[in-house]
């Protein structure tokens, strides 16, 4: 169990590292957070990928799950952020960004971790 944890905090802790590095290169945009929105959709890819990828080859072991989907994954994306600032475009008016926000990140989120899981499988 020990290692489990071991493994979960070091992917979240690649994927925190990673997920910071993109927001320093990427800025907020006439108040759309492309950051967030750019790392959640990549995440939704790579969870997709490594999902079909799992799906197909018997080589990838449940610590290599937690690890990479539990972990990486559970570090890069963040919930959290996407929840603050949907409430700060809404508290600002701005609706149209609001709703493209939260309609691209599920919708489009969905299609990629989809085709992630297709592609891979």
């Amino acid at each position: 169990m020990l290692r489990n944890i071991i493994l979960v905090g070091t992917g979240s802790f690649a994927g925190g590292a990673l997920r910071y590095a993109v927001s320093l290169i990427i800025k907020h945009s006439g108040g759309f957070p492309w950051a967030t929105f750019i790392v959640n959709l990549l995440g939704c890819l790579l969870i997709g990928l490594i999902g079909g990828f799992s799906s197909r080859c018997s080589c990838a072991s449940q610590q290599m799950m937690l690890l990479l989907s539990v972990g990486f994954c559970g570090g890069f994306t963040t919930f959290s952020s996407f929840s603050k600032e949907s409430l700060q475009m809404m508290q600002a008016g701005n609706w149209t960004g609001f709703a493209l926000y939260v309609a691209g990140s599920v919708v489009i989120g969905i299609l990629l971790a989809a085709t992630g899981y297709q592609v891979s499988k």
